[in-house]
């Protein structure tokens, strides 16, 4: 039997979704599962989406241009101008959501080889990304103790070398919820300047920022706008992550023609996704703050709920909608699985994304979990009773 390429062996597998097995069959068993392990909205998509999908006259459902429907780069372009990102059609390419922007985003910054430098935890896709484009990731640990702050700029410079082409960030932060401030992106700017590399930031969950504080993009960061490289999506904004439509968006004009060699390779992006997507954006700020409402009260509802059981700590997340959380045991993948395979309380079980799979360094986040708050509050209490029952358990198995 002929082998497998050493990318493919060497791929690694996703946190989130790799002990999906184990959920599958406690279903059969007639467990009940509460999902916490993956950012999958449970609220509406907007109703303009579905009235979009009724109201195509196509009599055929044709190749789009390679960067995407004009008629949705004006939206987003209208979009990101209401949101204070001075962003033109021309700067914006649409891709098969974020995950495909993201590795363009590589493969056209960076050679095999080249170094990124990436703050840790850090979404565990990004890994994967990098391993495809041959890339060599170089983390940066952010502390739990810290709130996942950023950590200090004199750290980043550290680790610059001559392989060095660009730095990557998440904001607001999938997996830990944090958002950096703008103190801390002009921070990075001035880095990204000194050395003349890439700012790669993904900013999915930009509408999700619970704070009084004006958000800042890195789009917005003057002085660096050929080198930033924005990442984006509908998924999350709308609770439409099915539609797989994103975008990357950059003013390096030298840049976008390259990736636009890629998009050509690929075609096109979905058509009815993108239909959708354009519609979406005008949905109502009604629906919006609604959502970042839920959302905050999911949120109180879990990290205070997380940190009266004994043993366990997450910091308060200010953006996203996922906290880390450190667990009285050793071994989180391990809890993670017993969960699923050998627990249940009253017929029911949590699934959780073990932290470990966020981080590139051998060893780090080895008793922390992601959580994501995507369940209803009542859900999510029960959740949280099934989650203290199992560490109960937990510990009386191996006390």
């Amino acid at each position: 039997m002929p082998a497998i390429s050493v990318r493919a062996a060497e791929m690694p597998a996703s946190p989130i979704r790799k002990l999906v097995p184990l959920a599958v069959q406690a279903h059969a068993r007639g467990i009940r599962v509460f999902s916490l392990n993956i950012g999958q909205p449970d609220l509406p998509t907007p109703p303009e989406a579905f009235e979009a999908l009724t109201r195509i006259d196509r009599k055929v459902l044709e190749y789009s241009p390679s960067e995407g429907l004009l008629s949705l780069r004006e939206k987003l372009s209208e979009y990101y101008n209401r949101n204070n990102v001075k962003a033109s059609t021309e700067d914006i390419i649409v891709t098969a959501g974020g995950s495909e922007a993201l590795l363009f985003a590589f493969m056209a910054c960076l050679n095999p080889g080249d170094e990124l430098i990436l703050p840790e935890p850090a979404y565990a896709n990004y890994l994967g990304f990098a391993e495809l484009a041959g890339i060599k990731v170089v983390p940066l640990a952010a502390r739990i103790e810290d709130g996942f702050a950023l950590p200090p700029i004199e750290k980043f410079r550290e680790l610059i070398t001559p392989r060095t082409r660009a730095i990557l960030i998440c904001n607001p932060n999938n997996p830990t919820g944090y958002h950096y401030s703008h103190a801390e992106l002009t921070a990075l700017r001035d880095l990204v300047k000194e050395h003349d590399i890439f700012l790669i930031s993904d900013e999915v969950y930009r509408e999700f920022y619970y704070s009084d504080e004006p958000a800042t993009s890195a789009f917005s960061l003057p002085g660096i706008e050929n080198n930033v490289v924005l990442v984006d999506s509908v998924s999350k904004r709308y609770n439409e992550c099915g539609i797989r439509i994103g975008c990357l968006v950059t003013r390096n004009e030298t840049l976008r023609s390259a990736v636009m060699r890629f998009c050509q390779a690929r075609l096109s992006p979905p058509l009815l996704g993108q239909l959708v997507a354009q519609a979406s954006i005008d949905t109502s700020e009604a629906y919006l703050r609604a959502t970042y409402d839920e959302y905050i009260s999911r949120r109180n509802l879990l990290v205070n709920g997380l940190n009266k059981i004994p043993g366990v700590y997450s910091p308060m997340p200010m953006g996203a909608f996922y906290t880390v959380a450190s667990l009285p045991v050793e071994d989180a993948e391990e809890f993670c699985r017993w969960c699923l395979s050998s627990f249940s309380y009253e017929g029911e079980t949590v699934f959780m994304a073990p932290a470990s799979g966020f981080y590139s360094t051998p060893g780090a986040g080895r008793n922390q979990v992601r959580i994501a708050y995507v369940l209803c509050k009542d859900d999510l209490s029960r959740a949280l009773i099934v989650l203290e029952k199992a560490l109960e358990a937990y510990k009386s198995l191996h006390s």
